[in-house]
Parts: C-alpha cells; sequence; structure tokens
C-alpha cells in the first residue's frame, strides 16, 4: 500500500498529480529540444511554464495537508512526508532552472535573428557569426547595413512625395471642374435672362401690335 495513502488519501491524490506533471515537464524539455523554429520553441514554453506553476500550487497544498496531519502522525511518518515534499520542491526547481536556460538561449537567438536581418541578398555574410567576425568586417557589416537603412528610407519618401503630388494634381483638377460647373452655371443664368427679356419683348411687340389693329379699326 502507498504510505502516503495510508496517512492521507488527499496527500496520495495530490502526490499522484504531481508525478504526472512531472513526467509532462520532462517530456516537453525533451521536446524542445528538437524545435528549431523560435515562436514554436517560445510557445512550448509558455506551455511548461504553465504546468510549474500549477505544479507549485499542488506542491503548497501538499505542505498545508502535511501540517494538518502533524498532529495525528508520528515523527518518522512526519519526516517521511516532509522528505517527500522536499524532494518535489528539488525536483521542481530543476525544471525551473532549465526552463531558464533554455529561455536565456531563446532570447540570445532572437537578438541574432535581428542582428542578422533578412536573409535575402546577404550571401556568404550570414554564414559568419558576430563572435567570429574581425572588427573590420564589423565595420563592412554595419555600413551595409547603414546602406540599406538609407536605401529603404528614401524610398519611403519617394512614396511619400508621389502620394503628395498625386493629392495635389487631384486637387487641382477637383479645383478646375469646380471653376468650370461655375461658369457653366453662370451661363445658364445668362441665357435665362435673356430668354426671359426676350419673351417680355415679344409680348410688348404683340401688344403695340394689337393696338395698331385696333386704331386702324376706328377709321374703317
Amino acid at each position: 500500500m502507498d504510505p502516503l495513502a495510508a496517512v492521507s488519501e488527499e496527500l496520495a491524490e495530490i502526490d499522484g498529480q504531481v508525478a504526472d506533471i512531472f513526467r509532462a515537464l520532462s517530456n516537453g524539455f525533451q521536446k524542445l529540444e528538437k524545435i528549431k523554429d523560435v515562436n514554436r520553441q517560445s510557445r512550448q514554453l509558455e506551455e511548461l511554464t504553465d504546468k510549474m506553476r500549477e505544479c507549485k500550487r499542488l506542491i503548497k497544498e501538499f505542505d498545508r495537508e502535511v501540517k494538518e496531519t502533524e498532529r495525528r502522525t508520528d515523527a518518522n511518518t512526519h519526516k517521511m512526508l516532509n522528505e517527500k515534499k522536499q524532494s518535489m520542491v528539488k525536483e521542481l526547481n530543476s525544471y525551473v532552472a532549465l526552463k531558464k536556460q533554455h529561455q536565456s538561449n531563446l532570447e540570445n537567438n532572437k537578438r541574432v535573428d535581428l542582428f542578422d536581418g533578412p536573409s535575402e541578398g546577404f550571401g556568404e555574410e550570414n554564414v559568419l557569426l558576430a563572435s567570429s567576425m574581425t572588427n573590420q568586417q564589423l565595420i563592412d557589416r554595419g555600413n551595409h547595413m547603414m546602406n540599406e537603412t538609407d536605401q529603404a528610407i528614401d524610398r519611403a519618401k519617394k512614396v511619400v512625395q508621389d502620394t503628395v503630388d498625386v493629392g495635389t494634381e487631384t486637387a487641382a483638377a477637383l479645383k478646375a471642374q469646380t471653376e468650370q460647373m461655375s461658369r457653366i452655371v453662370n451661363e445658364l443664368d445668362s441665357i435665362h435672362f435673356s430668354i426671359k427679356k426676350a419673351s417680355k419683348l415679344v409680348k410688348e411687340i404683340g401688344r403695340q401690335v394689337n393696338l395698331r389693329n385696333i386704331h386702324s379699326l376706328s377709321f374703317i
């Protein structure tokens, strides 16, 4: 029979859960060693960190249960329980240290990726690590990266200027169209005024013609 189960079923259950997490951590770190992609490594470390947090919580529960059973257990049993807890803490700390080591390596790899920049266009330069470069190689590499940065800035400036030019041309075209529409409206107003004036003139001529006809009839 499990000696922990003889003391407390809860202690035995917690011990089993902690053992399961330790197995998962062992398998997880073995898997991590085979992962090459930096992003996948980061996700794997996050999962392992969550498991370690859960394990820490369970060990605290184990410690509380040990203290509650202290009054009803003998010295040897209590010593065995404390040694079991210390063993759990030691194993968890070993995984914490392993996690810190992988985290440090991961951060170093990310810094190297940032230093190397894009892989296209460098040829054999990418094979050289910063630690193995001579001072002249480092200077040349730095100058090369600054030149590429300057070129990228120049391209960005050109895009901005082209955008401004297009906006200016569009505004000028809209202004010209607006002025043209204004002229058309003015011309239409003038035509309407002329038609209205002509209509009045025609009516006046017609009225005068009618008056003359009336006067002519009075003399017959």
